[in-house]
Formats: C-alpha cells, sequence, structure tokens
C-alpha cells in the first residue's frame, strides 16, 4: 500500500495542475467588457460644379431595308456634316468662355434606324432603314451662374439633343471625409452618452469599422422644355448632394 501513495500523489498533482490550466484558458477566453455603438451621418452639400450633356447626329438617305450594306459615301459625307458641326460646337462653346480642357467630345457611334416610308397608292408602307453617326459632348462649368449662357450657346450650335445636368462637387474628397469625421463623432457621442447612464469609464477603442463607406452621388437634372429653348425664364435650382457613412466602434469598459 506504502508503494501506492506515490503513484496517487502524481495523479492528485496532475489533476490539480489540469484544473488551474483549464481555469486559466477559460479566464483567458473570457471577452473584456466592451461598449459598442453604431452611428450614420448625414451630409448635405451645395453643389458648386455642373456638367451639361449635349449630342450631335446625322444620318444617312432611308433606302429599302433588304439593302444589306450602307453606301459609304453616304456614310461618309454623314460623317462630314457631324465633325462640321462638332468644330462648328467646340467654337462656340470656347468663343462663350469655355476652356478646351472643359469640352469633352466622345467617340462615334453608329447604328441603323427603320422608318416607315408612305403608303402607296393600295395603303401599304415600305420599311426603309438609314443610318445614324452621333456624337456626345460634355462640358464641365465650374461657375453655375455661367449656366444660362453656356445653354445658350449649346442652342445656338444647334444640338440635336441636350440630355441634362449633372451637378457635382468640386472637392468631393474632402466632403467625403467630413461626412465621415461627421459618423466617427457621433458615434463617440453616444458612447459617452451610454457610459454616463450606466456609470462606467470609456477605455480605448478596441475596434471600429464603417458599416458602409461614404456614399458620394452627383445629382442629375432634367432639361425642361424652357431649359432646352435656352429662354430667359429658365431657373436653374441644383439642391443639395447628400453624402452617409456609417461606422461601428467599440470601447473598452475599465470599470
Amino acid at each position: 500500500m506504502m508503494s501506492l501513495n506515490p503513484l496517487r500523489c502524481l495523479l492528485l498533482g496532475g489533476l490539480v495542475i489540469t484544473a488551474v490550466l483549464i481555469n486559466s484558458v477559460a479566464l483567458a477566453d473570457e471577452a473584456p467588457a466592451r461598449l459598442a455603438v453604431q452611428a450614420d451621418a448625414q451630409l448635405d452639400m451645395v453643389p458648386d460644379r455642373a456638367r451639361l450633356s449635349a449630342r450631335l447626329w446625322e444620318r444617312t438617305p432611308a433606302v429599302a431595308a433588304e439593302t444589306d450594306d450602307t453606301d459609304p459615301d453616304a456614310l461618309g459625307q454623314a460623317r462630314d456634316r457631324l465633325e462640321q458641326r462638332a468644330a462648328e460646337l467646340i467654337r462656340t462653346l470656347e468663343e462663350a468662355g469655355v476652356a478646351r480642357d472643359d469640352i469633352h467630345a466622345g467617340s462615334l457611334s453608329v447604328q441603323p434606324e427603320y422608318v416607315a416610308a408612305p403608303r402607296n397608292g393600295g395603303g401599304d408602307s415600305e420599311t426603309l432603314q438609314r443610318t445614324r453617326i452621333e456624337r456626345p459632348f460634355q462640358v464641365r462649368v465650374d461657375d453655375l451662374e455661367r449656366l444660362p449662357l453656356l445653354l445658350n450657346a449649346l442652342t445656338t450650335a444647334n444640338v440635336n439633343a441636350m440630355d441634362g445636368i449633372r451637378y457635382e462637387l468640386s472637392n468631393r474628397d474632402a466632403a467625403v471625409d467630413e461626412a465621415l469625421v461627421m459618423a466617427l463623432e457621433k458615434a463617440r457621442h453616444k458612447a459617452e452618452l451610454m457610459a454616463r447612464t450606466l456609470g462606467v469609464t470609456l477605455g480605448p477603442v478596441v475596434a471600429v469599422n464603417e458599416t458602409h463607406s461614404p456614399d458620394y452621388a452627383p445629382r442629375m437634372m432634367a432639361m425642361s422644355a424652357g431649359a432646352r429653348e435656352g429662354t430667359s425664364q429658365t431657373e436653374y435650382r441644383p439642391g443639395t448632394i447628400t453624402i452617409e457613412a456609417g461606422v461601428s466602434v467599440s470601447w473598452a469598459i475599465e470599470n
């Protein structure tokens, strides 16, 4: 029996050590007390820049739809007319005070169009085909007070379509940063309010995440009939651009 005592002591000692280790791991795994909040912020900014969008196009003569290929001479003539009008448009805008770098001429697009010919004596109508060559233009406007003048310049150049105004912020990065700071400050305010109410003390920040990145989208405004005609009664009200940001922040609780 005496020979079993050392073995028994060894077993008992091992159990004690194991229990201590298990308890230590449990304490280590126990998460420290935290206070976590989420906050959203919305920033409304008045735009200070705009882009005018317009299009020019020319068409080839309509021919029978059964014709497989467009007449290359007719296509070339339509393109020449379009390029001449595009050059005139750029010249008109420059004369109105627009810098060449603020005028963006897009790529040519070519697409078929189908039209119905006048009905013949029997009441039948033939389908005709023509080709449309189009080129988009964008004009950047850094002074919104000049919008009416530039709109008149576009109508003077006889653009085929004016697609609207896109209002923007010249310093969008600073506005996005401000929205994010607002969200963080709001999170801090909420955490301090909760801590005072609960009678605890905030420790250092232990985690911070964006619940959604600051969202910036230019504001689009379609052209009214008066704007398309360039009438003096046209009013331009850009409104505001809204930037939203969201964060999630966790603080350690010290007591």
